[in-house]
């Protein structure tokens, strides 16, 4: 039996999301269904984590089992035979048994992008979140170190959420060029929605809406209502699992 590793980069602007549903067409689904015509068997597809509906990925990382020995090669571009052209398969690698995409995983990297501008952009418009309002950037990225290292983020999670909210953040950058906006944001793992709350709620310190010191207290507080809104699905990207 080969454990395949793959790492697949889609655009999540017409799917619920990567997890399977049972009403509406994700990009687990799709590739699940493209990786079975291929080896001609039924797998079980192993995901490093869920994104949300209209999120992209550069770097999602997925897992099967299969007896299939197509050459490694063969076996990603016939996978991508079977794929929409806003989904595609970069690598397929062979791993040892062991290897889970989602339990061996040691952190992940995701990046949000603002164009922050008083005109809406056009070109570019689902993979980034407009927002007109002017933004001290200094002041963000003061408010951001509060968050770096490991925290209970019970502030910026899901009301859904039931898991434990503990989690180390190891890195956090906010950069601009030009008109966009980036914020880079590396953990061990994230609460569904985590990084858009984050985004958010320093979106609210960045226009003068809340001080550094509140962001402080937010944060501690574990209390969502006190955290920003959280920003929409199309301007997260999963760049990077690590492993």
């Amino acid at each position: 039996m080969n454990n395949i590793k793959l790492v697949i980069e889609y655009d999540g602007t017409n799917y619920a999301g990567w997890q399977q549903q049972k009403n509406g067409k994700t990009i687990h689904q799709t590739l699940n269904k493209a990786i079975v015509k291929v080896v001609n068997e039924e797998i079980t597809l192993h995901g490093s984590g869920r994104t949300d509906a209209g999120t992209h990925a550069i770097g999602q990382v997925a897992n099967f089992k299969t007896q299939s020995n197509i050459p490694l090669f063969n076996l990603a571009q016939a996978i991508n035979y079977y794929l929409p052209k806003d989904i595609v398969v970069k690598s397929a690698k062979k791993v040892p048994e062991k290897f889970h995409s989602r339990y061996s995983a040691k952190s992940k990297v995701y990046r949000y992008t603002i164009f922050n501008s008083k005109t809406r952009n056009a070109i570019g418009r689902n993979y980034c979140h407009y927002y007109s309002t002017d933004l001290d950037i200094e002041k963000m990225q003061k408010a951001s170190k509060v968050l770096i290292g490991k925290h209970d983020f019970s502030t910026f999670k899901s009301k859904s959420e039931v898991i434990s909210s503990v989690r180390t953040i190891k890195k956090l950058e906010i950069k601009k060029k030009g008109e966009y906006l980036f914020f880079t944001i590396e953990a061990d793992g994230f609460l569904y929605k985590m990084v858009r709350a984050i985004v958010g709620t320093l979106l609210e310190v960045g226009r003068g809406r809340m001080t550094i010191k509140e962001f402080r207290e937010a944060v501690k507080s574990g209390i969502r209502s006190k955290a920003g809104n959280t920003v929409p699905a199309n301007g997260l990207c999963l760049l990077r699992v690590k492993y």
